[in-house]
């Protein structure tokens, strides 16, 4: 075993924290390591989940415009395009990311090292490489960046041709005419939304009484209607028996009595933390029952001199939010104030998307603060109408009395790009952070921005009643 001292600080894992912790303590002037156990870095976050996904989309987009676009029906038939096709297709983006993220290591000075990190005690760090050539690195500093994987209940066999989860569905190659999802969270309605824009019937199970409930009712009202009527079966308050596949598909049995086939299943029913085989238990740590760590307001673990960032942490366990948790961590090992990521904006990658910040309706109304809201309809904007993206609203919610900001809900074109508009103006200061602001400035005319105009008006006139 080589060893190798002198570092300030190692990270495990290169997925969004980590990098963000590697880049940033770098530029102070540490000495850094990267220990990535696959063959590129990127984690899960380029290869497998929020690059791939958001791709996807994109593509089953133009597939979707392609079909409603009146100039292009009869002039040119749209060829069959299949999951194989499209999966093909991403890796082109996949590859253009990790020669940036790459590069990020070169320009910094940071060693990346291929292998199986883990804890071997205090300040000190073992990798193992594919090779099974070992090294020891000793450190002042280790921050903890290895993600999450899909919560695999024992009774479910993954290893079944026709049983994917949101990893593993990368690999199907082939374009089933009907799919089970199981799991109505934020990924099984994203996954649910591209396979329903391929024109595959798509059966989505939720064991809750409402799809993403932590959303405005309205926004969650809203996601339903449209996946229902791109030709999704949602089943809510239903949970799974067990699990059957054979040669020629999947039958789901619910605790209901009720039978699902179809010819493929993604299993899409929370994740867990990438906690095992760390050596969390040479220093003292202990994950919880879903293999995440504590951490206090300086992403500090139990144990001296070691941290913990991103979906290992759990909550929010958003690639934006886990990009801030490294960088603001490393911050505070480099001296400066740590920072602890709050006011989170929702990104929701389905078709139609969704993104929203601040508080909710419910929210408002059990806390009784007295607020009116405001909305524009997509189908009103001269942007929109362009487009032909009219399905959707930007929702204000805003103090009767003072105007203030208290939450954006948007649902349609744009909206994770639309609410950041919303999201500036309310990380104001008072008076700053009001309605005022979208009726005094001029916005670019036509755009979907123009929609916190029409919001704020509309508003406001609900209170001139």
């Amino acid at each position: 075993m080589n060893t190798s001292s002198g570092w300030d600080l190692v990270v495990i894992g290169s997925g969004p924290a980590g990098e963000a912790a590697a880049m940033r303590a770098a530029k102070s002037g540490m000495k850094v390591a990267m220990i990535e156990d696959q063959a590129q870095v990127g984690g899960s976050c380029t290869h497998l989940g929020t690059i791939p996904s958001k791709a996807l989309r994109h593509q089953v987009r133009q597939v979707i415009r392609h079909q409603r676009n009146p100039l292009l029906q009869g002039v040119a038939d749209m060829p069959d395009v299949g999951w194989p096709q499209l999966v093909n297709k991403i890796r082109d983006v996949i590859s253009a990311q990790v020669r940036v993220r790459s590069g990020f290591y070169f320009r910094n000075r940071v060693q990346v090292f291929q292998g199986r990190g883990r804890i071997a005690g205090e300040g000190r760090v073992q990798v193992q490489d594919r090779q099974e050539r070992e090294w020891l690195l000793e450190t002042r500093y280790i921050i903890l960046a290895t993600g999450s994987r899909p919560y695999h209940p024992e009774d479910v066999d993954f290893n079944h041709p026709r049983v994917y989860d949101s990893d593993t569905i990368l690999d199907m190659d082939h374009t089933p005419r009907n799919l089970i999802i199981y799991g109505a969270g934020v990924i099984g309605c994203e996954y649910a939304s591209l396979f329903t824009g391929m024109g595959m019937r798509v059966d989505l199970v939720n064991s809750r009484e409402h799809l993403l409930d932590f959303l405005d009712a309205e926004i969650s009202d809203a996601l339903s209607y449209h996946l229902r009527e791109q030709g999704c079966t949602i089943r809510h308050g239903e949970e799974y028996e067990a699990v059957k596949a054979d040669d020629d598909g999947v039958t789901l049995l619910l605790k209901s009595g009720k039978r699902l086939r179809a010819d493929a299943l993604l299993w899409s029913n929370g994740r867990s933390g990438n906690s095992r085989d760390l050596g969390l238990e040479t220093v003292g740590i202990q994950a919880n029952g879903r293999g995440q760590l504590q951490v206090d307001d300086t992403y500090q673990t139990s144990a001296p001199g070691v941290y913990a960032v991103g979906d290992l942490i759990g909550w929010p366990s958003l690639a934006s939010a886990s990009y801030d948790q490294g960088r603001f961590c490393a911050a505070g090992l480099c001296g400066d104030a740590s920072h602890q990521v709050s006011n989170v904006p929702t990104g929701i990658y389905t078709i139609p998307g969704i993104s929203s910040v601040g508080r909710t309706e419910h929210e408002l109304t059990e806390a009784k603060v007295p607020y009116e809201v405001g909305q524009a309809f997509f189908k009103n904007l001269a942007r929109a109408q362009i487009t032909g993206e009219k399905a959707g609203m930007l929702k204000l919610l805003f103090h009767r009395d003072t105007l203030e900001l208290l939450g954006i809900h948007c649902f349609g074109y744009q909206a994770t790009e639309i609410v950041h508009v919303g999201q500036a103006i309310m990380a104001q200061p008072a008076p700053h952070n009001t309605l005022d602001y979208f009726v005094e400035t001029t916005f670019n005319y036509p755009t979907m921005a123009e929609a916190y105009r029409v919001a704020a008006i509309n508003g406001l006139n609900r209170l001139r009643r």
